[in-house]
């Protein structure tokens, strides 16, 4: 069941839903300090009387669960990183449940592993993906598929408030609750599909959004990750294998930690300058290059720049990073500006904007930045 609070958070963001695929939250901003362990749930897919995909003959549940091990073995030496497993056997846990455990452990991701599967045997490659609306047919099978877990329980229409996992119409709803974690779903999606890319030489199927419901309730960045296809019989030899099993793991635990890293910088470079950099002009960079901006939005939708679509804020910009439609709000050297802007934007209803910062055009660290300023 979702926590009445909870319920009340999804009211809200129903309001606010349909505007784009996701406002962007950055969970470790609100830490008071950097110290706080940064608690990572492991999910390995299926399990128990739920097999999974049997691609080749193998099966998608063992696969799964001897990936998620090994992430955490190794994860589980790095003294700044706390793990949480849904399952460490092959049990069956219903993907309520699953986010369940991540929400009671206030976590900061959520990372599914899965095996994928089609009806073609040369469909290759590792995938990931976060939850929002599938752009092709294809996302939405991948989805249904994955979704379809949820008849193996007899309550399943009272746990999904009737969620149908076959009508692409049902999926619009799943949006809604991860929209707040939807930048930072997506900055760790990229992080494990680059990850894939540099250390394991894979194909980039590139960050993808469907409807999954393990990812419905999670209240953090999650991510789904399709490790490869079953189907295809070197592929699925390959995941079926030691070897094959220990190289995903090592560059999914790779990338978690890049991620981990990433978002800590960026939250001690903020409370370090907030505390110790000097008052104005100093403020105001020397460099014209080095200018920040409010990151409001994130889309692969086009949405016009109009006061109505974002609060009444005017002067709303945006940029192509990838896939995405990134939408700021302000434009200025100095970082006492933007910080009032930040304000201005979190007043008007985007409580999770957070500051960016870019040199020459491109987007460069905030700590990079704010070092710049000192």
């Amino acid at each position: 069941m979702i926590h009445k609070s909870m319920h009340k958070r999804f009211q809200t963001l129903r309001l606010f839903g349909f505007f784009c695929l996701g406002l962007l939250a950055h969970p470790l901003l609100s830490q008071s300090s950097t110290n706080k362990p940064f608690v990572v749930v492991l999910d390995a897919g299926h399990g128990g009387h739920d097999s999974g995909n049997r691609g080749n003959g193998y099966f998608e549940k063992n696969i799964a669960l001897s990936i998620v091990l090994s992430i955490g073995k190794i994860l589980e030496g790095d003294k700044d990183i706390n793990i949480i497993y849904t399952r460490k056997s092959d049990k069956f846990v219903k993907l309520v449940e699953r986010a369940n455990i991540a929400n009671k452990a206030d976590a900061d991701l959520f990372v599914s592993i899965h095996c994928d599967a089609f009806t073609s045997p040369k469909a290759f490659g590792a995938g990931t993906f976060v939850l929002g609306l599938h752009a092709n047919q294809r996302n939405f099978e991948i989805a249904k598929r994955e979704n379809s877990v949820i008849f193996y329980e007899e309550d399943y229409e009272k746990n999904y408030d009737g969620f149908d996992p076959t009508n692409p119409e049902s999926v619009i709803s799943l949006t809604l609750m991860q929209e707040t974690y939807s930048n930072q779903s997506i900055e760790a999606a990229a992080s494990i599909q680059r990850s894939f890319v540099s250390n394991l030489g894979r194909k980039d199927r590139t960050v993808k959004q469907a409807g999954f419901v393990v990812l419905k309730y999670t209240y953090m960045p999650s991510v789904l990750v399709e490790t490869g296809f079953l189907t295809n019989q070197r592929e699925g030899s390959y995941l079926n294998s030691k070897k094959g099993q220990s190289e995903m793991a090592n560059a999914i635990a790779k990338a978690i930690v890049n991620y981990k890293d990433e978002m800590k910088n960026q939250v001690a470079a903020q409370e370090i300058f907030e505390t110790e950099a000097p008052p104005t002009p100093t403020t105001t960079s020397i460099d014209p290059e080095i200018r920040f901006k409010v990151q409001l939005a994130a889309s692969k939708k086009i949405i016009e720049l109009q006061p109505y679509n974002f609060k009444g804020l005017k002067n709303v910009s945006r940029e192509k990073e990838g896939a995405y439609h990134k939408y700021y709000f302000g434009n200025s050297t100095s970082y006492k500006l933007i910080q009032r802007e930040q304000k201005r934007a979190k007043k008007a209803g985007f409580e999770s904007a957070f500051i960016v910062a870019f040199k020459g055009g491109v987007k460069i660290k905030l700590s990079e930045a704010l070092d710049a300023l000192k």
